[in-house]
């Protein structure tokens, strides 16, 4: 027997809002990583950034609450794409947290609706704008290049 459509979406909704919360879990941490390399320039930029995250990791946790679902705790640690052991690094892993981020927020708005899609294209947008600051380069459609 196949799970009713509402069923499928409400899954789906969930699913793509914890994938969104780890993403953030995994940015609060990065950014963690980031603002102790960073040199004084960037400093204040990462931890706006930091502030940014844990803001919207909370938010997803709520978001994942009120769709009747346990939000996933946090890692003790996460795994860096690269060693960071200087600013530069830090700096490109910067770009990298938030090049994630649009991929997941692209897949929540797509799964999401009402509040929770609008929560989500904020998400998107911001994590978009944080990766061009970052990277100095952007792509025409942030959260979807990865998808292609």
């Amino acid at each position: 027997m196949t799970m009713p459509r509402a069923g499928r979406a409400r899954q789906e909704t969930v699913a793509a809002a914890q994938a969104a919360l780890a993403a953030e879990h995994a940015a609060v941490y990065g950014y963690g990583i980031v603002g102790g390399r960073v040199d004084d320039t960037r400093a204040g930029e990462a931890r706006e950034a930091h502030d940014a995250h844990r803001a919207r990791r909370d938010a997803m946790s709520r978001a994942v609450r009120a769709l009747g679902a346990e939000p996933e705790a946090a890692a003790a640690a996460y795994a860096l794409p690269f060693p960071v052991t200087e600013g530069e690094a830090a700096v490109r892993l910067a770009a990298e947290l938030e090049r994630r981020l649009t991929a997941v927020y692209a897949d929540l708005v797509r799964a999401a609706t009402g509040s929770l899609r609008a929560e989500a294209a904020a998400g998107l947008r911001e994590a978009a704008v944080r990766a061009v600051r970052w990277s100095g380069g952007s792509v025409a459609f942030p959260g979807l290049a990865d998808r292609v």
